[in-house]
C-alpha cells in the first residue's frame, strides 16, 4: 500500500537530486575532459538548469557553476548556440570552436558522455563485487509449482538449472535475470539431473503484479522455487581483475534488456505503462537509499547505463542526434544545414517533452487512482 509523508517525500527527493547530480556530472564531464583533450574551448560547464547558485573560473577560462533546477546539465563550447551544443548560424568557425574542429574529433566529443555514464556503472559494479560480493547460490529447483509452466515442461525438484538459451547460468539469482523482460518468448533450458543433461523448452507464463510504490509490472514467470536457506552463508568476493569483467557484464546486461524493452514496445509486444519519469525515478531512489548505501550506489549505475543509452538514441538534441548529423557530415563531405538542424531540434525537443509528460502520467496514476478510487 502506497503511503504519503513529507518525510517520505523530503528523502526521495534528496535521493533523487544526489542521483541525479552524480550522474549528469560524470556525463558532462566525458564531454568536458574529450572536449579539452581536442582543443576545444569550453565556456561553461553547468549540473543544472536555470539560474546559477554559485560557481567559479578555472585557468582556462571555463565557467563551472551549479545551476538552481538539478534535473540535467550540459558543457557548453565555444560556437554553440545554446546547451544543447547547436551550432551558432551567425558566426564562422574560429579557432578553439567545437565547429572547428574535425568531425571524428566532435563524434568522440559527444559520444564521449555516453561512454562516461558507462564506465562509471561499470566501476561501481566492479566496487560492489570486490568489496561486498555476491550472494553465494545455487541454480537448484526445490519446488515446482504444479501450475507453473516449468511444471508441464518437466522439471523436477532437485534439477539444476545450467543454461538457458545457451547462456551458462551460475546461480538461481542469474535464472531470475533472465527472465526479465522475456514475456512469453519460449525459452530453451538445459537442465542437470542426476548428473545427466537435458533440454527442454518452456513458455514463460506473464503476470501482472503491482509493486509498493502502486506501479504494475509485466513479470515473466517459469515457476520455479529456490530454498536459500540451504545455500552456504556469506558473499564471494571477485577479484578487481573478475570484478571489472562482471561490472561489463552487467552493464551490457542492462543495455540488452533496455533495448529488448524498446524494441517489444515498437512491435507492440509490450505495454508502455512501465516507462517512468522523474517521479518514478524519484520514488525509486528514496526506496534504494532506505535500502543501504549499496544498494543506493548499485541504483546511480543502473540509472547511469539507461541514462548513457537513452543519449546514444539518435533523437536531435540527443547526443545521438548529433553522432548522426556528423555521421552525414562524414558520409556527405558537408555539414547538415542550418534551417534542417534548427527545425530537428525542434522536432526532437517536442518528442523529448511528449515523452516525459506520457512518463509522468504514469508515475502519477497509481495515485490518481487511489484518490478517486478507479
Amino acid at each position: 500500500m502506497m503511503q504519503f509523508s513529507l518525510a517520505g517525500l523530503v528523502f526521495n527527493l534528496v535521493a533523487f537530486f544526489a542521483a541525479t547530480i552524480v550522474i549528469v556530472f560524470v556525463h558532462e564531464f566525458g564531454h568536458f575532459i574529450v572536449g579539452r583533450w581536442c582543443g576545444v574551448k569550453i565556456e561553461t560547464f553547468s549540473v543544472g538548469f536555470g539560474r546559477e547558485i554559485f560557481g567559479f573560473n578555472d585557468k582556462y577560462g571555463t565557467r563551472w557553476k551549479f545551476s538552481w533546477l538539478p534535473l540535467g546539465g550540459y558543457v557548453k563550447f565555444l560556437g554553440d548556440a545554446n546547451a544543447a551544443s547547436m551550432p551558432s548560424v551567425t558566426s564562422d568557425p574560429t579557432p578553439g570552436s567545437l565547429q572547428a574542429a574535425s568531425v571524428g574529433r566532435r563524434a568522440a566529443i559527444v559520444a564521449a558522455g555516453p561512454i562516461a555514464n558507462f564506465l562509471l556503472a561499470v566501476v561501481i559494479f566492479a566496487a560492489a563485487y570486490s568489496i561486498v560480493g555476491t550472494p553465494i547460490n545455487e541454480p537448484r529447483a526445490d519446488e515446482v509449482p504444479v501450475d507453473g509452466a516449468a511444471y508441464a515442461a518437466g522439471i523436477v525438484p532437485g534439477d539444476y538449472v545450467r543454461a538457458i538459451d545457451g547462456t551458462p547460468i551460475h546461480s538461481f539469482v542469474d535464472i531470475q535475470r533472465a527472465m526479465i523482460m522475456q514475456g512469453d518468448t519460449p525459452i530453451r533450458m538445459s537442465v542437470e539431473r542426476n548428473k545427466q543433461m537435458l533440454d527442454v523448452n518452456i513458455v514463460p507464463k506473464v503476470i501482472e503484479t503491482v509493486d509498493n510504490l502502486g506501479h504494475k509490472n509485466r513479470v515473466s514467470l517459469i515457476g520455479l522455487k529456490h530454498d536459500f536457506s540451504k545455500d552456504p552463508v556469506g558473499f564471494e568476493r571477485l577479484s578487481p581483475i573478475a570484478a571489472v569483467g562482471k561490472g561489463v557484464q552487467e552493464t551490457v546486461f542492462i543495455v540488452k534488456t533496455t533495448l529488448r524493452y524498446v524494441g517489444k514496445l515498437f512491435a507492440g509486444r509490450e505495454k508502455s505503462d512501465q516507462l517512468h519519469g522523474p517521479i518514478g525515478v524519484a520514488q525509486m531512489a528514496g526506496e534504494q537509499a532506505s535500502q543501504g548505501p549499496w544498494s543506493f550506489i548499485t541504483f546511480i549505475a543502473l540509472i547511469s547505463v539507461s541514462i548513457g543509452l537513452v543519449n546514444l538514441f539518435p533523437i536531435p538534441m540527443l547526443d545521438g542526434g548529433h553522432l548522426v548529423f556528423y555521421l552525414i557530415e562524414a558520409v556527405f563531405g558537408k555539414p547538415v544545414g542550418p534551417v534542417a538542424q534548427e527545425w530537428s531540434f525542434r522536432i526532437g525537443l517536442s518528442a523529448m517533452v511528449l515523452l516525459m509528460l506520457f512518463a509522468t502520467n504514469n508515475d502519477l496514476s497509481p495515485y490518481v487512482n487511489k484518490v478517486f478510487g478507479w
